[in-house]
């Protein structure tokens, strides 16, 4: 299939490098022309402009899929890009854009016989290799003509036992994409799963932190450990209830660093923590843990601890996301 590829930032240029490996053809655009020629230089058609890509776009129906951060940027560029397009179209949003938004797009994309989506994309940096984990919205005839895409990005099956009791459900969510419903839902499920992260990092982080401090001599002298916390994330990795990807990560920054001692343990946050506190409140849903996880990284920009240096640690494994450095 031919997909156009617009933004190619950490994940977006790995997008396309993971469809051209699976024999796709990406025509790619981004403001920055070191990006588009590097990834001309390695197989995608590249275009100088909105209007160049799209005008290189000879499938049919087309499909441009919009990768840049929430907000203003995609706003405006969706605009642009809607406004080259035909009637059966397919436009995509991959970014973290608020659900309520994608609904009010897909309703003004669709009077113009546009088809718009929204695809939630979890993998970070590593998406490349590992593929990425997709929440998609949007009609189901536009899923089902955009599948292939979506099976080339997704990681497979790989190594992970089969669920019991899942014979005649899906088959791509096995395959790590899942149609999640109507235009709005795959970022919706996106936005909690984010939410969700921010809960386990923020235990994880608070763990360590505690493991760290049972060497502090405010404790009797017989009630002190001075731990190997590169060991205990290790071993965790083996068998443990509390392995994940999350742990992996954790312990591989402090085998590099234990006192992680170059993070500054100031913690942003993208928004979908703060917007799925804004849905448990809209549902009256309790969300205790979700809501001090969040919290705590606005805490963080005035008083860092440990635990917000393993935070810090933790978003630069899976997202690159580098934080604000040491006053």
């Amino acid at each position: 299939m031919q997909l156009g590829m617009i933004g190619l930032g950490r994940m977006g240029g790995n997008i396309v490098r993971r469809l051209m490996r699976a024999g796709h053809s990406c025509v790619v655009y981004d403001a920055d022309p070191k990006a588009v020629a590097a990834l001309a230089a390695e197989g995608a058609v590249p275009a100088g402009s909105l209007a160049e890509l799209v005008a290189k776009l000879d499938q049919v129906p087309r499909a441009a899929w919009v990768m840049l951060p929430s907000g203003k940027i995609t706003e405006e560029t969706v605009a642009a890009v809607a406004g080259m397009m035909r009637a059966e179209d397919i436009l995509i949003d991959g970014g973290n854009s608020y659900y309520k938004d994608d609904i009010r797009r897909a309703r003004e994309l669709a009077a113009l016989g546009i088809r718009y989506m929204d695809v939630g994309t979890s993998g970070g940096v590593w998406g490349l290799e590992r593929g990425y984990c997709l929440m998609i919205g949007g009609e189901q005839a536009a899923f089902r003509f955009m599948e292939p895409i979506f099976a080339a990005l997704a990681p497979g099956k790989g190594d992970i036992p089969q669920t019991r009791d899942r014979a005649g459900r899906e088959p791509g969510v096995e395959n790590g994409y899942l149609h999640a419903g109507p235009s709005g839902a795959g970022h919706f499920v996106k936005m909690i799963h984010n939410g969700i992260e921010y809960g386990m990092m923020q235990a994880m982080a608070e763990g360590f932190d505690i493991l760290r401090n049972r060497a502090s001599t405010k404790l009797p002298e017989a009630e002190r450990f001075d731990l190997d916390l590169a060991d205990i994330a290790e071993v965790w990795r083996r068998g443990s209830v509390v392995t994940s990807w999350l742990l992996d990560l954790s312990a591989e920054a402090l085998a590099k660093d234990e006192k992680l001692e170059h993070f500054s343990g100031h913690v942003e946050d993208s928004g979908e923590g703060r917007w799925t506190i804004e849905a448990a409140i809209e549902e009256a849903v309790p969300a205790d843990v979700l809501a001090a996880s969040l919290f705590t990284r606005f805490r963080s920009r005035q008083d860092h601890t440990f635990a917000e240096k393993m935070l810090s640690a933790m978003r630069l494994g899976f997202g690159g996301h580098t934080e604000a450095p040491k006053p």
